[in-house]
């Protein structure tokens, strides 16, 4: 069989293989290397990458003398090796000190019947022989050996030696003069750290791989962990400064495992002895789940194959994010002007909420409300103080919490206000949005979230909305609340005119009707006030409050209200595993911190302003435009359905590095992070405003 054959035959199948040695090195630390490892998850990287792997084998010492150990332990290394690749396995190859290399690539090698090319990422050039080394440690001669040039404990390893056409060193700044001229001699490509800063390590690995790979040929990377930098993976055997990041390598050798060329991985010199933050072994983990990882259109196959079919995301796989820009696994940045419906309102991977997580994560998480914690207490009184409410009960998502209020209106409605048992109604409008639960589904009035749902729980009745005088003809004496979003979301972001909230509370309190507000999206700073309802100087009987709640990080949310409703829960009557969690409770007490710290409300006023007036410019260039709506950074641009549709606007917008969602066909979503930039924004609007006029072109009237 060919080369080329055996690597056709090949399946994305790793088999770790760990070396326990440290012979080459002057120290014993590498020895536990791959063992830390194995211990610390690097098997369960590979599957959570999405493919299949296992422990194969781990490699002891030898005994005896040194370098006659070295051999024996070298035969082993390249022995097994070469099974794995015969039996149709990728090996992971986890070291020990870096002199194991001289026997992982001649088993390959033997394997393969050719040798394989080679990237070789490391600090150092690990090309001494005896006769030049000045510490004589094996660990600095294997790439030497590779090619023939050493002890022959190294070199008379079987197996065909490397290639040197088609080897390339990567990150290399310390080496000794005769190990350049040795591999200079070989023609070997060697790219040191002053070429990676000037011309970016995706250009010069790209050139490495063509070196390695290049003409089909089957390849390998090994990895000596001192290629990065000190400060992001201090536990190796002989650090150098000023190396490669963490993040920039991974972007670097991305999915490279399943590039079907790829025959084998190394990983070398971790010390755990030197890691007690652990923060190195962390490094090494994420690069190989990094070199695992699929494709954009694997993973959007994956999502299709595994996922159930409730949603139909843009053609877009978001991977990284921080402030108002997210990435996709491609690297492509885009501006986010949806903000995760409220969500992220805080802005991705604020360094403050991060912190706090992290901070809280480590000391204490989840505890059930089965027992209190120290960090709930603080934030109800937090949340409490901000809103000016007797009560809060936390839960999770914002569906929950509305969940919560209705269970809370009716036994109001049973207990306080005398209405008889299981007679309880609550009102909502038409073209609302409060979550997809069996009970709110019953609330909505859109076909497709009711379609095949049914029986709905009896009581559920619906007005139009923005008219109060149709709220007060659906009120009966069995009427328990009236729950009511002060802009609709969902619904196409209908603001309704001003006076509306505040008349309906007016005819809540005079039939004793508990008036709801569900601020999921519009509550905490969105509208321009801290919520929604303040437009129209309205206190509910109860709020609802959720997403930007968690800051991005966590599904967090609560139902608010006075004593009066509050006490119609008794201990058991309703819970949450999750809700109050320490962890939670942490990250949504900071959230609300940021929020008044970074003036977030000021700003979602005045940015606000400014985005309904770029907007209705925009409008008045294009007869696409219908509709411009909102309050604070919370929009919706109505388009003309029969000229156009919000879904493929939304397409273009993507195309152009803009994300947004349309909402049925006929509104896009313009709700950005509060803590974007007017610059920001205003890079966004051009956006929109070059796809509206590319649209208009497109109409039969532009002709």
């Amino acid at each position: 069989m060919t080369a080329e054959n055996k690597l056709l035959t090949l399946k994305p199948m790793l088999r770790f293989i760990g070396v326990s040695s440290a012979l080459g090195a002057p120290f014993a630390d590498p020895c536990q290397g791959p063992d830390r490892l194995r211990a610390m998850g690097i098997e369960a990287a590979v599957r959570r990458a999405g493919l299949d792997g296992g422990w194969g084998t781990s490699i002891e010492t030898p005994a005896g003398p040194p370098l006659k150990a070295l051999a024996a332990l070298l035969t082993e290394i390249a022995d097994e090796v070469c099974t794995s690749v015969r039996t149709g396995n990728v090996p992971i190859i986890l070291g020990g000190d870096h002199s194991i290399a001289a026997g992982s690539w001649r088993g390959v090698g033997r394997a393969l019947d050719q040798a394989p090319g080679l990237i070789w990422i490391d600090a150092h050039l690990d090309a001494h022989t005896p006769a030049t080394s000045i510490t004589r440690n094996p660990h600095g001669m294997p790439l030497a050996a590779l090619l023939g040039e050493g002890s022959p404990e190294m070199t008379d390893i079987a197996g065909p030696m490397l290639d040197p056409a088609h080897v390339a060193v990567i990150g290399v700044r310390s080496y000794e003069p005769d190990e350049m001229r040795l591999l200079a001699g070989f023609g070997v490509q060697v790219f040191g750290m002053p070429e990676i800063r000037r011309r970016g390590l995706q250009a010069v690995f790209a050139d490495a791989l063509h070196i390695a790979g290049g003409d089909s040929r089957p390849f390998g990377i090994s990895l000596d962990l001192d290629a990065l930098d000190p400060l992001t993976a201090p536990a190796v055997s002989t650090p150098v400064a000023d190396g490669l990041t963490p993040s920039e390598l991974a972007a670097a050798i991305s999915g490279l495992i399943r590039d079907r060329r790829c025959i084998a991985f190394e990983i070398a010199e971790y010390c755990p002895a030197r890691d007690a933050s652990g923060l190195t072994a962390r490094a090494a983990i994420d690069l190989l789940e990094a070199a695992c990882r699929p494709d954009t259109a694997a993973l959007r196959q994956l999502e299709a194959q595994f996922g159930a079919n409730n949603y139909a995301p843009l053609p877009v796989v978001l991977a990284e994010g921080h402030g108002s820009w997210l990435t996709d696994n491609d690297g492509r940045r885009y501006l986010d002007l949806m903000a995760a419906y409220s969500a992220v309102s805080f802005g991705h991977t604020h360094p403050r909420l991060v912190a706090t997580l992290s901070a809280q994560a480590s000391r204490l998480a989840v505890t059930s409300r089965a027992y209190s914690n120290d960090r709930l207490p603080l934030f109800l009184k937090r949340l409490t103080d901000i809103t000016g409410y007797d009560r809060a009960l936390p839960v999770n998502t914002g569906l929950e919490a509305v969940e919560t209020a209705l269970k809370a209106a009716r036994k109001w409605a049973h207990k306080v206000k005398g209405v008889p048992a299981d007679r309880a109604e609550i009102i909502a409008c038409h073209g609302n949005f409060h979550g997809r639960s069996i009970a709110i589904v019953g609330l909505s009035s859109e076909a497709q979230y009711r379609d095949g749902f049914g029986p709905f729980p009896p009581g559920l009745l619906r007005v139009p909305y923005a008219d109060a005088a149709a709220l007060e003809a659906a009120i009966t004496p069995n009427t328990a609340a009236f729950l009511v979003e002060p802009i609709q979301g969902e619904g196409g972001i209908i603001v309704p005119p001003d006076g509306y909230l505040a008349a309906c509370a007016e005819i809540c309190r005079r039939h004793d009707v508990l008036l709801i507000a569900d601020e999921v999206q519009t509550g905490l700073g969105r509208t321009g006030h801290l919520l929604a309802c303040q437009h129209d100087r309205v206190r509910p009987d109860g709020l609802i409050l959720g997403k930007a709640l968690g800051g991005g990080l966590l599904p967090v949310s609560a139902f608010l209200a006075d004593e009066r409703v509050m006490q119609v829960f008794k201990p058991g009557d309703h819970g949450s595993t999750f809700g109050g969690n320490p962890l939670a409770a942490a990250v949504a007490s900071e959230a609300l911190e940021l929020l008044f710290d970074q003036q977030l409300i000021a700003h979602s006023a005045e940015l606000g302003q400014y985005l309904l007036h770029r907007l209705a410019e925009i409008a008045r260039g294009t007869p696409l435009i219908r509709a411009i709506r909102g309050r604070g950074l919370f929009a919706g641009i109505e388009v003309d359905a029969a000229c156009t549709d919000a879904a493929s606007l939304a397409l273009a917008l993507l195309a152009r590095g803009v994300l947004t969602k349309d909402t049925h066909s006929t509104v896009l979503r313009i709700a950005p992070p509060l803590t974007i930039s007017r610059e920001e924004l205003d890079w966004g609007l051009a956006r929109i405003e070059e796809v509206f006029a590319d649209a208009g072109h497109r109409q039969p009237w532009a002709a």
